[in-house]
């Protein structure tokens, strides 16, 4: 079983391998007979020419087109000359990965606050409606072929503003992501190091000046080792991370699972049927743990056959719904009102296998850091001067990318309240982004099309998106204003 799984990711990585070698490095003629190197674009390098209306080859033999530009990306090969490889498995685990993240970690506090009632509620209801607006984008997708991606769907339902509208959305939940990672970062290190002769014969020598405590000592370590990674401007190179955070969030899995068994915990909570007062803090939560839209249509474009997505995205959702509701009631059941916002912090902490969760929940966010910072990444190098070198641009996404990071470790630092954040960008953001977002891009761009009673629903999903998200972010927000 094991294998099977992971031969999709071992393609996955070696294709990502293969298609890093495609820059070339071609010639170009200026007036003053000077030569100027110009890079080609390949569909996994960051690194494009940003030329319009050249045409030229990979050595991998895909043809490349510079011709059109949509939203933050630019859509330079040509569908006929890119031939989509990932099969019906690969991009079930692709989906899987993207939706499982934070989630499985504060699933099982929602449910204790929220009561089960409202899980039930939440946890699958989401999961339909999420799945439907991922198709939603489907369909968009296929009205005009031309698009590429969930900012260029935008663009093309209402403009400008809609590709404005989008592209702000996405880049603020990305930010506001990076802080959670690494707020659960700090919580997870301190818990692992407590105690340890580490914290009390080497952490304690490093205060400065008792400003700093060695659990935020050690969260600027771990932050600091990631910054290489955002200084790499080939995705391949850095793709062995995405199959590693794949593999922590199986581990915190199996490790919470286990712990009934191997650390002594007793299943036998009662969990509240339904508490209405928490159900707005709680329902960003929810919200944020299906968001993975953003990359669903690079998905759909890279399917083998793309007429398989729907069955694709209603495998992954009820996937990571069966390991949300597992992992969240098995949580909420051990620890009943003492459950913490991540459950690894929970677990008995003298225990191998909590110590194994809690080193994964470490790790995770280590390697999401260049995963999640490179759209940012690709739209700013595509907004540097095409006078620049090679050399110069790598120099200033790396710089810009290690200063948006130190900015994000000291909110996180200033701000270290876990559920708060988690679930104000669950109601702020991702519930535009997953469900919000996609009714409407769909429902103006194929309104002739549509059903009157697909109209309706859809209108009743984004009136429904809208209320839970103005609750939410005010709920999360004056939680999080008490706390500070």
């Amino acid at each position: 079983m094991g294998s099977v799984l992971m031969k999709p990711i071992r393609e996955s990585v070696k294709r990502l391998h293969e298609l890093s070698k495609c820059v070339k490095k071609e010639k170009k003629e200026s007036g003053n007979n000077s030569s100027e190197t110009v890079w080609s674009k390949c569909n996994v390098c960051i690194e494009a020419n940003s030329n319009q209306h050249q045409h030229y080859n990979c050595s991998c033999g895909l043809n490349i087109n510079d011709g059109h530009q949509h939203g933050n990306t630019t859509t330079a090969v040509d569908d006929d000359a890119k031939p989509p490889n990932s099969s019906f498995a690969h991009a079930v685990i692709n989906m899987v990965g993207m939706l499982i993240g934070l989630g499985q970690l504060s699933t099982p506090y929602a449910i204790e606050k929220g009561g089960w009632g409202c899980a039930l509620i939440f946890v699958i209801g989401l999961a339909i409606m999420c799945c439907y607006s991922c198709n939603l984008l489907m369909k968009c997708l296929e009205k005009n072929p031309k698009l590429r991606s969930y900012v260029d769907i935008g663009e093309h339902a209402f403009g400008r503003r809609g590709k404005l509208l989008a592209s702000t959305f996405i880049y603020v939940e990305i930010f506001m992501a990076l802080v959670s990672y690494t707020i659960s970062l700090h919580d997870n290190l301190t818990t692992v190091f407590m105690g340890t002769h580490f914290q009390q014969h080497f952490l304690n020598k490093l205060h400065v000046a008792n400003v700093l405590s060695s659990s935020q000592i050690l969260t600027m370590l771990a932050v600091f080792v990631a910054v290489p990674s955002l200084w790499f401007s080939d995705l391949s190179s850095i793709s062995f991370l995405s199959t590693l955070g794949i593999l922590m969030s199986l581990v915190i899995f199996l490790s919470v699972a286990s712990t009934p068994i191997f650390g002594g915990v007793k299943v036998n909570h009662t969990i509240p049927l339904l508490q209405l007062r928490n159900v707005p803090s709680v329902s960003g939560i929810y919200f944020y743990s299906y968001a993975g839209h953003v990359v669903f249509p690079d998905l759909y474009r890279a399917m083998k056959d793309p007429s398989k997505f729907t069955k694709v995205s209603i495998v992954s959702f009820s996937v990571v719904t069966i390991l949300y509701t597992t992992l969240g009631f098995l949580g909420a059941k051990m620890f009943g009102g003492e459950v913490k916002s991540q459950i690894t912090l929970s677990m008995p902490h003298k225990s191998t296998i909590t110590k194994i969760g809690q080193w994964a929940t470490v790790i995770t966010p280590i390697t999401k850091y260049a995963l999640e910072f490179a759209p940012l990444a690709i739209h700013f190098h595509h907004k540097l001067p095409t006078s620049m070198s090679r050399r110069s641009k790598m120099i200033a996404r790396g710089t810009v990318g290690s200063v948006v990071l130190l900015v994000i470790l000291a909110l996180a630092l200033s701000v270290p309240y876990f559920e708060s954040v988690l679930g104000l960008t669950g109601s702020l953001v991702s519930v535009a982004i997953c469900l919000i977002f996609p009714c409407a891009f769909y429902t103006k761009i194929c309104w002739p099309q549509i059903p009157k009673l697909v109209k309706v629903l859809n209108f009743c999903l984004i009136a429904f998106g809208v209320v839970i998200g103005v609750m939410g972010t005010i709920s999360s927000s004056r939680l999080l204003l008490n706390n500070l």
